[in-house]
């Protein structure tokens, strides 16, 4: 068993953080009060006469009261109309219907598995961590499926089972929005980008893949790090583990899954190829129809239709082939599953379209992003160590709101308009917004799978609890932190854009 540490006057600065975190309100209520709060704050900056004059148009931009006869009817005509417009909820709901279909099915337990188990015992740490990055594109799935699997491989392999849960826990969580390909956080976050930069520019428009280039290149920077912490500094640090049962056997596949995974696979491939048809040859149907392009075309906004495919053509044919899915009703209830999970987002989604809409409604965003601006300008705060800023921001908000989308819709309406006023792209500002939500995420209590994570180590050693958990993942957080940071640097540095058609300063790219 592990020795667990005495606390530290860090540790009881973490316990402090914890309590403070388990008194505030769901997410839910805080976007309601957010709203009501909007709302007050409409009357009373109106009342005291605040305005803007906009950089940009020169015109002067008064708030809007929401507390008169015309802000009330407003308010109550254009309640559902708020939530059922609000782009992030359509997004999420057609990705994970797919999703759905591809765990239901067991395509995704048995992927997992696959990658994992296919490597060399050498090369263990490396495919932990890449698996779990990689896995954060089907949402949940790396948190309920990889990370306990990841421990069981460690002691099958006779290394410490906590260390392989951490190296898990690290690729899924704090390398969350790494990737190499679109995953369903990806147009959650796109679509309040898009809707917060509408308060410069009404055209501005935000694909999903706006941060794809960056996020393909971090996977491999993670990887490398993450298998660095562990092997450096968490598994020394854990020491040797002593089973106090027989030899764990590590679970193989079944011929029945590989012939599975065979025949996802060539669905895939099919997958793919009608893909490239509709995209690559000129004059292709997914092509911009006007210009030709790939950007701005009907593949890149309609990216979450193929996210939809790309899980649903092979989740029923794995489940074909394994018969775990025999007819058309166990895949829509496969969809339904993934749906009925999916129900306090849809509460906490609800007040957050209310408050996001207020928001908009009031001008309190955009006066508060060019006063924001102004202020930054005179201290001389821009460029690099701007950016850094907010990436230590959004990380440090993290400890008191663990969802990422929750945290983007409430930080969003301030520093995406700020940001551009300032020349940075939205989409530059959602990259950095990704690396500090991202990094922090393993030492959060307020993390919604955090509470999973303590029960899979408690397995292994039951004198686990949350300090325990936080001293083994802080060293990820922050080397993560600081690799990720610096490559952002380098990334702005070189001046390349951060996905398709997104670069990082306005004035070059519109």
């Amino acid at each position: 068993m592990t020795k667990t540490p005495k606390k530290s006057l860090f540790y009881k600065f973490l316990d402090f953080v914890e309590w403070v975190g388990n008194k505030l309100p769901h997410p839910a209520t805080l976007f309601a009060l957010f709203a009501l709060s909007v709302i007050l704050a409409s009357a009373f900056v109106a009342s005291m006469g605040f305005s803007a004059f906009h950089p940009g148009t020169g015109k002067q931009i008064t708030p809007v009261n929401l507390m008169n006869g015309d802000g009330l009817r407003r308010i109550v005509t254009s309640m559902v109309t708020n939530f059922t417009g609000f782009v992030p909820l359509g997004t999420v709901l057609v990705a994970m219907l797919g999703v759905g279909v591809a765990e239901g099915s067991g395509l995704l337990s048995a992927g997992l598995r696959a990658l994992v188990l296919s490597a060399p015992r050498r090369l263990i740490t490396v495919v932990v961590v890449f698996a779990g990055i990689l896995s954060n594109a089907a949402s949940e799935a790396g948190y309920v499926i990889l990370i306990p699997l990841a421990a069981i491989i460690f002691l099958a392999v006779g290394r410490h089972p906590l260390a392989g849960l951490a190296a898990a826990f690290a690729g899924v969580s704090a390398g969350y929005s790494a990737n190499l390909v679109l995953g369903t956080v990806d147009p959650l976050l796109s679509g309040i980008t898009e809707e917060m930069a509408k308060i410069i520019d009404p055209n501005y428009k935000v694909n999903p893949a706006a941060n794809y280039y960056f996020m393909f290149a971090s996977t491999f920077l993670l990887t490398f790090l993450g298998t660095w912490v562990t092997e450096k500094i968490v598994e020394p640090r854990l020491g040797k583990y002593k089973a106090e049962e027989g030899e764990v056997s590590m679970e193989q596949l079944t011929p029945e899954e590989k012939r599975g995974l065979k025949i996802a696979g060539l669905a895939t491939l099919a997958c793919i190829g009608l893909l490239v048809l509709a995209v690559v040859p000129e004059g292709a149907v997914l092509r911009n129809p006007e210009t030709g392009d790939i950007l701005h075309s009907p593949f890149l906004s309609g990216i979450v239709t193929i996210i939809f495919i790309f899980f649903l053509v092979p989740g029923v044919a794995y489940g074909m082939a394994t018969r775990s899915l025999r007819n058309d009703t166990a895949v829509i209830n496969s969809m339904g599953k993934s749906m009925s999970g999916l129900g306090v987002y849809i509460v906490l989604v609800f007040f957050a379209a209310q408050f996001v809409a207020y928001f908009g409604w009031t001008n309190l965003g955009l006066i508060t992003a060019i006063k924001g601006a102004e202020l930054l300008k005179s201290i001389g705060l821009t460029g690099i160590p701007l950016i850094l800023s907010f990436v230590i921001v959004a990380g440090a908000m993290n400890m008191f709101m663990g969802s990422a989308s929750a945290k983007w819709a409430v930080m969003a309406p301030i520093f995406v308009p700020m940001f551009m006023l300032l020349g940075f792209t939205p989409e530059l500002t959602q990259a950095a917004y990704r690396i500090g939500d991202s990094v922090s995420n393993v030492v959060t209590p307020m993390m919604s799978y955090f509470a999973l994570i303590i029960a899979f180590a408690q397995k292994y050693n039951r004198e686990t609890g949350i300090g325990t958990i936080i001293a083994t993942m802080l060293p990820y957080t922050i080397v993560f932190l600081i690799g990720w940071s610096m490559f952002l640097v380098g990334w702005v540095s070189l001046d390349l854009p951060v996905g398709p058609g997104a670069g990082l300063y306005l004035q070059k790219d519109r």
